[in-house]
């Protein structure tokens, strides 16, 4: 897909005067719509990138999760919780996961409904390989150096911690 041309004008910032003159300044306005359109731009990069190993992002995440725990797999449920999606996408996810030879799946037996989720040694490799890239690529974040990574983590925490994403302790 082309690339589309780039405007001679920042949009958001338009947007952002336009507000103003119609029902004053609101700030958080422009904020939130420069969040959204980032994200649409991340997203963009960081799929184009694990795409040639058969990955979206969701799926390369759950793919990580799993070779962060101890024993290579956890409960479907716990990866929802984890990856905070709705269980039904947690399913959606594993099940092409799992098509793709990338992670099995088995009951859990100490949940008699429960299912666990495991990652394959392909898993692993697709995983290793899909991370390389993304490093590479500074996962679409190369316009900032470090401090200034650590500087929009730590802007976007509160926002978090009030979402009660986690708690803070």
């Amino acid at each position: 897909m082309p690339k589309p041309l780039s405007l001679t004008f920042d949009p958001i910032a338009r947007a952002d005067e336009l507000w103003k003159e119609r029902w004053g300044s609101v700030p958080s306005m422009a904020a939130i719509t420069s969040i959204m359109r980032a994200h649409q731009i991340l997203l963009a990069q960081v799929d184009a990138v694990v795409k040639p190993y058969g990955l979206t992002f969701a799926r390369y995440e759950a793919l990580v999760l799993l070779t962060f725990s101890r024993a290579g797999e956890l409960p479907m449920s716990k990866i929802g919780e984890r990856l905070m999606v709705h269980p039904t996408s947690v399913t959606n996810t594993v099940d092409r996961l799992q098509k793709a030879g990338l992670v099995a799946k088995r009951p859990n037996p100490d949940d008699g409904r429960g299912t666990l989720a495991s990652i394959t040694d392909k898993g692993r490799e697709v995983c290793d390989a899909a991370t390389r890239e993304l490093m590479a690529a500074e996962f679409g974040m190369g316009a900032y150096d470090a401090d200034e990574c650590g500087e929009i983590f730590a802007m976007l925490r509160p926002l978090r911690v009030a979402a009660q994403d986690f708690s803070e302790e």
